[in-house]
């Protein structure tokens, strides 16, 4: 019995890691066709492509299209939930899982949004578009960097099944302020706002789309917040009010 049990582990073990790695690269997938979908860049349908409607339908589909990412995002990030979650599945599967249905829920934003092609601004100027360009990158580049800071691979799920296929312990977490984070508590979000906002052609589409992911960056943020102070407690509530949250505070740090 002991050898066929030594197998069954052995399967369940190489199961949880194939999935956490098909999770981990169709994520990967969503955030580059997310990429493009904002840039315009590569993709075979942006932010702007697509036969347009009327503006209210446009707006109410993509409103709740936004709003089903937001809820998504935010429910399944809470710590009642998770706890939910891993009642149903293996916990060394819970963080892949989200990354998942995250990765889904951008797809299906992709599939259905509906361009509003009015213009809002366009900038002529090659070296104001340049600019703007330089900083759309800049912001993506400030996302990946922040997620490495911290652990790039546990953040997406990976670490955890790796840790499960080699049976080593799950650690506890550890508060840290590497880098960006000693200028500013969510440079990831920063990052993403950065690119959201950076583009030399702002159509009314793409408005609502930065208008609505920037909205849920900052509530999302509030609750990471108190999720994170449950979790750290005194140290993280100093850091609060040493550090700006996701624009940088002005003032010094104090020591």
């Amino acid at each position: 019995m002991r050898p066929q049990k030594q197998t069954n582990s052995l399967t369940v073990h190489l199961l949880c890691l194939l999935y956490s790695i098909a999770c981990y690269l169709i994520f990967l997938a969503a955030v580059l066709y997310l990429i493009g979908f904002t840039g315009g860049v590569l993709v075979p349908k942006n932010i702007n492509d697509g036969p347009a409607v009327d503006w209210p339908t446009a707006v109410l589909i993509n409103g709740l299209l936004l709003i089903l990412f937001g809820v998504q995002h935010s429910l399944m990030a809470r710590r009642s939930f998770k706890d939910r979650m891993i009642a149903l599945i293996a916990p060394v599967a819970e963080r892949s899982t989200y990354v998942l249905l995250s990765s889904l829920v951008l797809g299906v934003t992709f599939w259905l949004w509906q361009p509003i092609p009015y213009t809002v601004w366009e900038v002529e100027a090659a070296w104001a578009k340049a600019l703007l360009s330089g900083l759309f990158w800049l912001g993506w580049g400030l996302v990946l960097l922040a997620t490495f800071l911290i652990s790039h691979f546990e953040l997406f799920g990976l670490k955890q099944a790796f840790d499960h296929w080699r049976n080593a312990p799950q650690k506890a977490a550890i508060f840290k302020t590497p880098l960006l984070y000693r200028v500013v508590r969510h440079p990831m979000y920063l990052g993403f706002l950065i690119a959201l906002w950076a583009t030399p052609h702002m159509t009314a589409g793409h408005l609502l789309f930065a208008l609505g992911m920037s909205v849920y960056l900052f509530v999302g943020a509030r609750f990471e917040e108190r999720d994170l102070v449950q979790l750290f407690g005194e140290p993280y509530q100093r850091y609060q009010r040493e550090v700006g949250m996701i624009v940088p505070q002005l003032k010094k740090r104090r020591c």
